[in-house]
């Protein structure tokens, strides 16, 4: 249950000093009917409408983002646009935050979630998460870059686990199960080559859509939920 100010808040509608006269002029309407008290509570299924138009009042939001380059993963900065400009106001009062972080140039698929536990599983390297990479290089990749990604390579205060690299020229499909800051950047740097370009096409069972351009978001559908949370091991309990 949450209380309808509150609850319109989080949608990004105003302040609470900014709601509560809506709702006490009787534009808030709930399930179908004037709530003229703002400390009403309501259980977040309800059905919201303001003046006539019906609100979006879903707490839980789950969406993939195409990052373009030149945006920070971040919340906020006070220097730099962050992802969170891209998106609808509300989700950034809801908590809908980035899963990991992509760096400022990496371009390609970015989850963000209002749901922490969610997030958590799936950054966990114990649930070996895949996430998967295009990354064009200075010089040409080779299958004995390839070997040395599959022992895993020392990157001084860590140790990468072993991942999989797809050769492709001046090029390289990377497939990695953690995501440490810069790692895949590292992991290059460490047999000796430059990433010039780094994408992201994949993160666990979701694929970035073709039709997503850069800067553009959807919500998850439910079957690209289910799919994550089993990869996240809700399905185990």
């Amino acid at each position: 249950m949450i209380r309808l100010d509150r609850w319109l808040v989080l949608l990004a509608l105003g302040s609470r000093s900014q709601v509560q006269p809506l709702i006490r002029a009787g534009r808030v309407r709930v399930n179908g009917s004037v709530c003229r008290d703002p400390g009403q509570s309501f259980d977040e299924c309800a059905v919201l409408a303001l003046d006539g138009e019906p609100l979006d009042g879903r707490l839980t939001r789950h969406v993939m983002l195409h990052k373009p380059a030149g945006v920070l993963t971040a919340a906020r900065d006070p220097k730099q646009p962050t992802v969170m400009a891209l998106l609808p106001p509300c989700l950034g009062t809801l908590g809908c935050m980035p899963v990991g972080r992509l760096d400022k140039d990496t371009t390609g698929l970015l989850l963000l979630t209002t749901d922490g536990e969610l997030a958590h599983r799936l950054l966990s390297p114990a649930r070996h998460v895949e996430k998967v990479y295009f990354a064009e290089t200075d010089g040409p990749v080779t299958q004995a870059h390839a070997d040395a990604f599959a022992r895993g390579l020392d990157l001084g205060e860590f140790t990468a686990l072993p991942a999989r690299l797809d050769p492709l020229g001046n090029a390289a499909r990377v497939t990695v199960r953690e995501g440490k800051f810069h790692q895949v950047k590292r992991m290059f740097e460490a047999v000796g080559l430059t990433v010039t370009r780094l994408h992201r096409e994949r993160f666990g069972p979701l694929s970035l859509p073709e039709d997503l351009a850069p800067g553009q978001w959807r919500e998850l559908t439910r079957t690209e939920l289910s799919a994550l949370r089993t990869a996240a091991g809700f399905a185990e309990e």
